[in-house]
């Protein structure tokens, strides 16, 4: 059953009963994911680039903010606002449509990616049967945004990103959608419903990364190259590029690119938890949890418990992925264009056909184990 459904539902329902019609009822619910969605990314970001802020600091031995509200959580804030009442610039012979339009490109697909990722079972927007599928078609648009973005620049050094940025998504995008499809090949299935509830039966040790850890080696390395973070970040190369694609931009459109960034990091994390870490399943069975508290698996008590647990745990699975994709950023140097390239094309793209070829010989072998 679609999950999105049963969550519309609910909320109809809810609002019929208080005596409002059925059609202003949908109406009402029509806008209300995309904006949930909306402010749930957000929010996600705010907290992803305090992160930022508080990781390299304790990684460089230093304090970090501190003083833009308790432990410096208003800084995001503060840098949302300077961006939003900056000045906006388009330099003179640049092409004023496409450098417009680059950072639009840039962030609606990463927003609209959100659609299919599950928070809990019954929490997402839509259960589409084709979501990793979708995912990845998406992904593809945003590099047209930073090639477009480089290209109406007008400058040599944002050409460049862009360029760079065009050859490292190619470069990465193959892998990515190698390491996916072991996974579909495992869950019979592309619905990030279906991958998370068939990794449900054995606690931690059913998830997908024990099956697949070379899958998950390969998707992770490749989605810190999608997001362009360091040691990957080479289309904004700032000692070689300036800024790469960002360098003309200011104002809101460069917050545009910020948000995107960022965005993509927080998505990347979720989609390593649902596709390899077991989604919103807790390290221990249902039934194991419910005879510790002493609950039936059929007791409503116990369903909202492992709701709201549910929640929490995809929340801190993406945001233990995010910290490590932080780590990794400020203790690892940046690689160069031609390792860049070398490693997606040479390295992980034999190790993805490889990996892709032993899960389908595996899942012959012994499908009780590796699906069936």
């Amino acid at each position: 059953m679609n999950a999105g459904i049963d969550l519309q539902g609910t909320f109809i329902q809810s609002v019929k009963d208080l005596g409002i019609p059925a059609g202003v009822a949908k109406a009402i619910w029509m806008p209300l994911p995309m904006i949930l969605m909306l402010i749930g990314a957000t929010v996600g970001v705010l907290v992803a680039t305090w992160l930022e802020r508080k990781i390299s600091a304790a990684v460089q031995q230093r304090i970090g903010p501190e003083y833009q509200g308790p432990f410096g959580l208003l800084v995001p804030v503060a840098d949302g606002l300077k961006l939003i009442f900056k000045e906006d610039i388009v330099p003179a012979k640049a092409d004023a449509w496409l450098f417009t339009l680059g950072p639009i490109i840039v962030v609606i697909p990463v927003f609209l990616s959100f659609l299919i990722v599950p928070f809990g079972e019954n929490i997402v927007i839509t259960n589409v049967g084709l979501g990793v599928f979708l995912w990845i078609a998406l992904s593809s648009i945003q590099p047209i945004g930073l090639l477009m973005a480089g290209y109406a620049s007008n400058n040599k050094y944002s050409l460049l990103g862009g360029l760079r940025a065009a050859a490292q998504s190619i470069s990465y995008e193959i892998p990515l959608a190698l390491s996916v499809l072991a996974i579909a090949m495992m869950s019979n299935s592309l619905s990030t419903i279906d991958i998370v509830n068939q990794q449900s039966h054995l606690g931690i040790l059913g998830w997908n990364v024990w099956r697949q850890p070379l899958g998950f080696i390969i998707f992770w390395i490749a989605a810190l190259a999608e997001c362009e973070r360091l040691p990957f970040d080479l289309p904004e190369a700032e000692e070689e590029l300036v800024a790469g694609y960002q360098t003309e931009y200011a104002g809101m459109k460069f917050g545009l690119f910020y948000l995107g960034s960022y965005i993509n990091l927080i998505l990347s994390a979720l989609l390593v938890a649902i596709l390899y870490l077991g989604g919103w399943h807790l390290p221990i069975p249902v039934s194991l949890l419910g005879q510790w508290l002493g609950l039936s698996e059929t007791s409503s008590i116990l369903q909202v418990i492992t709701a709201a647990l549910g929640i929490t745990m995809t929340v801190l699975k993406a945001y233990f992925l995010v910290f490590l994709a932080i780590l990794i950023r400020w203790t690892v140097p940046r690689v160069r264009i031609d390792q860049l390239l070398d490693l997606g094309w040479k390295f992980l793209l034999p190790i993805g056909l490889v990996n892709l070829l032993l899960t389908a010989a595996l899942k012959l072998a012994f499908p009780s184990v590796f699906g069936g």
